[in-house]
């Protein structure tokens, strides 16, 4: 306890009491304190007093004589008024108030460091980096960086700390331990003061919302970096390969690419990850583990993040909307797709025919027409697909699923486009127009084949007899002649 508080003759103006009025040995003791000179040493833990006042409290504490102790947990102290400060910790006192934000401090000290948030001083700065600091405990923790000396090591992965405390915190990354947690909804933290910043969010106190959304933040830092997903803004850019990045903290992850240094690599297919949470979640691409499943439908997800953003498909949520035409998503990626159809921005282009698409799975699957492939296939019937969403919708045809329905009349339906396109018989809307004759139709085939009358357009033929058909179901109805002749 006496080792967290200042030295006696930092934390008091009092002069000691001389031992004779005028004495010799008062005035040198006087003089070599007003120089900072500590010539008393303790015969006992090598500490050093500028008197030999201060040396003969501190004796008290190796020989016990007229020691303070405390009545509630047995802590002794040197003098009565260290003893009474100690004594807060027990009664929760805390007569020290900041006249700012009302925070209250046992000590005057502490108060006085607290109110540098509200000033910004930092008056003890490095002479080596320039860093300031608030408190003067700090700024020699500090240089421990520069000098290298009493620096505490991870011994996993070479990282290293000025404080004992701070390695402990750093090592939860490694064990996965996070002590501290919520007792409203088990949110767990591996640290303290994380929690209470957490706790925000149940008491709705001191949140910092975004004014756009309503997304509601413990830290107006964190708010800022939201207000980026609004913006667009990525600030941070790496000097070798020029990718943008909205997090410094990210950066700084993201160049150990560029340099290897301190990469997890899995040990089954050599991916390198700049976080052993990127490495644990990937690692589940190899057991096939989802940890994470919605308590409505019983989807299981990888990844927390993932879990949320479908759990929005059930609440409806989409805190995502275009500023063009008000249209609303899910995810934020989302909206950055849907803006390509306003600003016209097809960034992925075919290398073999040029066509351009507004997204890269898009590129991907038209890539299938010119290589041919076909990698989803119907373990029923053997019929083969260049896409998942078409595999899906033909195995429809197998199992009977309908999974959707028009909550006008009940009909249902194997595919969400049909569903929509037969909502239109309710609604009477008629979005797809001919630019020749202006009549309007329910969906865009049905404006296709009506186009053919306008440009004559026979684009199905007879095997048999040549003759062509602008509709798929005229020509399948005229092959039926030749069949029943035969």
């Amino acid at each position: 306890m006496e080792e967290d508080n200042q030295n006696p003759e930092q934390r008091s103006n009092k002069v000691p009491r001389r031992q004779a009025a005028g004495s010799d040995s008062d005035t040198t003791d006087v003089q070599k304190r007003r120089e900072g000179l500590k010539c008393h040493h303790c015969q006992h833990c090598d500490k050093s007093f500028t008197t030999s006042a201060y040396l003969k409290i501190h004796q008290r504490v190796h020989t016990g004589e007229n020691l303070h102790s405390c009545d509630q947990c047995g802590s002794a102290f040197t003098r009565q008024s260290y003893l009474k400060i100690h004594q807060r910790f027990h009664t929760g006192e805390k007569p020290y108030s900041c006249d700012q934000c009302g925070a209250a401090f046992t000590l005057q000290s502490h108060l006085k460091i607290h109110q540098h948030i509200h000033t910004g001083e930092k008056p003890y700065s490095c002479d080596q980096c320039g860093s300031a600091f608030t408190r003067q405990s700090d700024l020699k923790s500090h240089q421990r960086i520069h000098t290298g000396q009493n620096l505490h090591s991870c011994d996993q992965c070479g990282a290293a700390f000025t404080r004992q405390s701070h390695l402990k915190i750093h090592q939860c990354i490694h064990t996965g331990e996070k002590p501290y947690s919520c007792d409203q909804c088990g949110a767990a933290f591996t640290r303290q003061s994380y929690l209470k910043i957490h706790q925000h969010l149940h008491t709705r106190e001191n949140l910092h919302s975004c004014d756009q959304c309503g997304a509601a933040f413990t830290r107006q830092s964190h708010l800022k970096r939201h207000q980026h997903v609004h913006t667009g803004e990525k600030p941070y850019s790496c000097d070798q390969c020029g990718v943008a990045i909205k997090r410094q903290g990210d950066l700084k992850r993201h160049q150990r690419l560029h340099t290897g240094e301190n990469l997890h690599s899995c040990d089954q297919c050599g991916a390198a990850f700049t976080r052993q949470s990127s490495l644990k979640t990937h690692q589940y691409s190899h057991t096939g583990e989802k940890p994470y499943s919605c308590d409505q439908c019983g989807s299981a997800f990888i990844q927390q993040n993932s879990l949320k953003i479908h759990q929005r498909i059930h609440t409806g949520e989409k805190p995502f909307s275009c500023d063009q035409c008000g249209k609303t998503f899910c995810q934020n990626s989302d909206l950055k797709r849907h803006q390509r159809v306003h600003n016209g921005v097809k960034p992925y282009c075919c290398d073999q025919c040029g066509t351009a698409f507004t997204q890269q799975i898009s590129l991907k699957k038209h890539q299938r027409i010119h290589t041919g492939e076909k990698p989803y296939s119907c373990d029923q019937c053997g019929k083969t697909f260049s896409n998942s969403s078409d595999h899906k919708r033909h195995q429809r045809i197998h199992n009977g699923e309908k999974p959707h329905w028009c909550d006008q009349c009940g009909k249902t339906f194997s595919q969400s486009g049909t569903l929509k396109s037969h909502q239109r018989i309710h609604t009477g809307e008629k979005p797809y127009s001919c630019d020749q004759c202006g009549k309007a139709f329910t969906t865009r085939s049905a404006l296709k084949l009506h186009q053919r009358i306008h440009t004559g357009e026979k684009p199905y033929s007879c095997d048999q007899c040549g003759k062509a058909f602008s509709d798929r179901n005229n020509l399948k109805v005229h092959q039926r002649i030749h069949a029943a002749s035969l």
